[in-house]
């Protein structure tokens, strides 16, 4: 089959899949003019990455059975909390709730398999703002071949005090493909802490592709927090995206800590006056892994603010890599655009590279970054050292401090206990 041919021939099993979950027309057409597209788009362009080898266009089986999975849930969720989640195995969501006080005044948490047939225009008026399908090949490629997700959708002036979890667990106990897209919506003067965990189980050698749209309407303030712990044979390509429209926020933090080849794509689009975004990501690679965050800033607003800080530690033979990209469009006074990469390298065989870029099409506006590659101070470990405390773990302790700045933001003690377990994890076996 000639490569032009590849992804048209499944035009067939993407329709009998659609059909069979019983999706609104218009999601069928999406995917069916996704599905030509996929094979026409480049694939995305990431700085200082070859990847075009990674196996990152693997089609997924199309099953719409739910077969009882052979995951474990309760090793990977360990307490009964009552609080609002969504954990799904697989394709399938294993168990979710709502608190109903929240689901009267019209909150919607549920996966997007449910969510398009109980609230088809309300997805629809949320899919495809913040990524469209015809941007590029792995968009265009999930918007094809899409096999599950979760909607989450906040009415006018909710302000959810508690944090909104979704915990999201691979199978990889068979090979196929994991293609997710994650939407989340927040509507005027709305408020939301929200956390996810991307976990692996199994060792089949898989790829994934996950979309996550995150749309803050005017005056919507939203904290995403995520920690990224997919497998060693897991290849993925995540891109997260944030919509914000005037006087809204979406704030991130982010620990990347996969051990397969990974690219963090995250681009945050300031479209409205006053807009503002703070991304705060950790990234730690071991072994002889790559990973790549690339975090894209753009500030389409005046008065708009938009910051990037990102701090990385590299062990063994393994390479991370930190794009940073601000751009500050035509009629965006007074935007700012500010970004902060670093990497440790705790390896002489480690590789790593931090990218700032600043893009400046407007007089009037403030814009600065700053970038360094190297391995601990030492004077901060001879002040640790000189207290009686020993060279291993003073070099703990100063790493734990390098990225505290993340796992500090995130809202969740269970998530930060995990980030710090992993990193501990992966600090031990060195």
């Amino acid at each position: 089959m000639a490569m032009e041919q590849q992804f048209a021939a499944y035009r067939d099993r993407v329709k009998t899949f659609s059909e069979q979950l019983n999706e609104p027309d218009w999601m069928l057409k999406q995917r069916l003019d996704a599905l030509e597209l996929t094979d026409e788009l480049a694939e995305p362009v990431i700085e200082r990455l070859r990847y075009n080898r990674w196996p990152l266009w693997d089609v997924p089986a199309l099953d719409t059975e739910d077969r009882v999975t052979d995951i474990d849930i309760d090793a990977y969720v360990t307490d009964d909390s009552e609080a609002m989640r969504v954990v799904q195995a697989g394709n399938q969501s294993v168990r979710e709730h709502v608190p109903a006080h929240l689901a009267e005044q019209g909150v919607i948490f549920t996966d997007i398999r449910t969510a398009l047939i109980d609230h088809p225009e309300k997805v629809k008026e949320a899919y495809q703002t913040a990524v469209q399908s015809d941007r590029d090949k792995a968009a265009a490629f999930n918007a094809a071949f899409m096999n599950s997700g979760v909607f989450l959708y906040l009415p006018k002036n909710i302000v959810i005090e508690d944090p909104v979890e979704a915990i999201f667990i691979q199978d990889a106990l068979k090979a196929d493909a994991y293609v997710k897209h994650v939407i989340i919506y927040a509507d005027v003067n709305s408020q939301v802490n929200y956390v996810e965990r991307w976990l692996t189980a199994g060792n089949e050698k898989t790829s994934a592709n996950i979309i996550v749209e995150v749309i803050a309407q005017e005056g919507a303030r939203i904290h995403y927090s995520s920690v990224d712990l997919l497998g060693e044979n897991t290849t993925a390509y995540f891109n997260r995206v944030g919509h914000v429209l005037r006087d809204a926020t979406i704030d991130w933090a982010l620990g990347v800590m996969n051990d397969g080849n990974v690219i963090a794509d995250l681009d945050t689009h300031l479209i409205g006056d006053g807009s503002e975004s703070d991304l705060k990501a950790v990234g730690l690679s071991w072994g002889r892994q790559t990973q790549v965050i690339d975090s894209n800033v753009v500030n389409f607003g005046s008065n708009s603010v938009g910051n990037i800080f990102q701090h990385g530690v590299i062990l063994d033979r393994a390479t991370l890599t930190f794009n940073g990209i601000g751009k500050i469009h035509k009629n965006a006074k007074n935007a700012d655009a500010q970004q902060e990469s670093r990497v440790l390298m705790l390896s002489e065989k480690a590789r790593g590279d931090a990218n700032p870029i600043l893009l400046i099409d407007e007089f009037e506006v403030t814009a600065g970054h700053a970038a360094s590659v190297g391995r601990i101070d030492p004077t901060d470990l001879y002040y640790l050292m000189s207290r009686g405390i020993p060279k291993e773990e003073a070099q703990r302790l100063a790493i734990r401090g390098f990225l505290g700045n993340v796992i500090s933001n995130i809202p969740l003690k269970s998530i930060r206990d995990e980030l710090v377990h992993v990193i501990e994890r992966k600090l031990s076996s060195r």
